[in-house]
């Protein structure tokens, strides 16, 4: 197998001291190794090196050209945190910087049911009238009167889907029939930790197709991509993301736009960009250089197809692999305009399956939490079979 970043080092940056910043309370392995790997990688285009987990000694601030890169775990919450470590834009990190924890939740996607409605400090909710047409119809709800009555209207036009708003993988979610089901529901939720963080209730969809839209900036160079995500089963069975396929070209999401594009993705980036021009907007301590949208598409209980951003990623993400192997394949290559970058997380087979020969292994064995899992990523030109 190759290795995730190969070549010789270019850089197309001033030298930097690259480390990994884990942020939450318990960091899984499997995403520890991945971090170290897409640490590698941004070490390579930053023409840096990779020191490791951020030692608040060694790092401590300096000057512009001394200032680390970070690889955050998760988005980094409040600007005063983000300048302590000496972050000041995104050209400093690999991931994104919020002013309030909700922002860089599932909860930003849809409105609260009224003006009376509890909402948290710093909501927006201009956010909300000005996606309206890029969303799935849906609410979020930061009491269980809240979340019962947004679930009640949409139950008018058929199944309801309810989502923990800082779920990944679509892991905790629940499809609700009718009232019953929903107080059940509801139940079983704290109350104090609904008030905190929310809770989405969404119309439910079937025949579901989901998609990424994202464009990241690092070293000088922009990306954008459209990819299409898969679901595989987990070590108990349950489905979740099992990896993504992205098409990637050099430049924004304009770029992307300007290319020839099925009406049914071209919908997907639209979306996605009305949702990232409005949280920018709406959201403006919002600081962002990986910037990722879930799409779904799928039918209503009526038949008729939706399509709409489910949630943001401004953070490391399942699809980042492939993100950085083609920031790299662009850097090595100035000849590509497009590639083909996908990644891949397989449970549980014993043996494994054999990737291709040209896949990088991100991970490979036992996660404490997960149970066995391969992840890994491949690349190509675009076009190439």
């Amino acid at each position: 197998m190759q290795t995730f970043a190969s070549g010789p080092t270019k850089a197309l940056h001033a030298p930097r001291r690259i480390v990994t910043l884990p942020i939450r309370e318990s960091e899984p392995a499997h995403e520890r190794a991945v971090h170290h790997a897409l640490a590698r990688s941004l070490a390579w285009l930053l023409g840096g090196h990779y020191a490791g987990d951020h030692d608040p000694v060694r790092d401590e601030p300096g000057p512009a050209d001394t200032r680390c890169y970070f690889l955050p775990s998760s988005t980094i919450v409040g600007a005063d945190r983000a300048r302590a470590l000496g972050i000041i834009d995104g050209d400093d990190l690999f991931g994104g910087v919020v002013d309030e924890a909700f922002i860089c939740t599932k909860a930003i996607s849809h409105a609260v049911v009224g003006p009376d409605a509890h909402r948290p400090p710093g909501w927006s909710d201009a956010f909300s009238q000005r996606t309206t047409d890029a969303v799935l119809a849906g609410w979020t709800a930061f009491s269980a009167d809240d979340a019962r009555e947004g679930a009640r209207r949409l139950l008018r036009h058929g199944p309801v889907r309810l989502k923990p708003v800082d779920a990944t993988a679509g892991r905790g979610q629940q499809v609700l029939h009718d009232d019953r089901a929903i107080d059940e529901a509801l139940q079983r939720l704290d109350p104090d930790a609904l008030g905190r963080t929310g809770i989405v209730v969404e119309a439910h969809l079937e025949d579901v197709v989901t998609l990424s839209v994202g464009q990241v900036h690092v070293a000088g160079m922009t990306i954008a991509y459209t990819g299409t995500q898969r679901l595989v089963p987990d070590n108990q069975g349950e489905h979740v993301y099992g990896g993504s396929t992205l098409t990637v070209v050099r430049g924004g999401l304009d770029a992307l736009l300007a290319r020839p594009l099925p009406g049914d993705i071209r919908r997907a980036v639209t979306q996605a960009q009305c949702y990232d021009e409005a949280a920018r907007a709406c959201y403006p301590g919002l600081c962002a250089s990986r910037r990722n949208y879930d799409i779904a598409q799928g039918r209503a209980a009526d038949g008729r197809w939706h399509s709409g951003v489910l949630e943001q990623s401004w953070r490391v993400g399942g699809a980042s692999a492939a993100e950085l192997a083609a920031m790299l394949r662009f850097a090595q290559d100035p000849s590509l305009d497009a590639v083909e970058a996908s990644t891949y997380e397989v449970y549980g087979a014993t043996p494994m399956p054999t990737p291709a020969r040209d896949a990088a292994i991100l991970y490979h064995g036992d996660d404490p939490d997960l149970g066995r899992l391969m992840k890994y990523v491949t690349i190509k030109a675009h076009g190439d079979t």
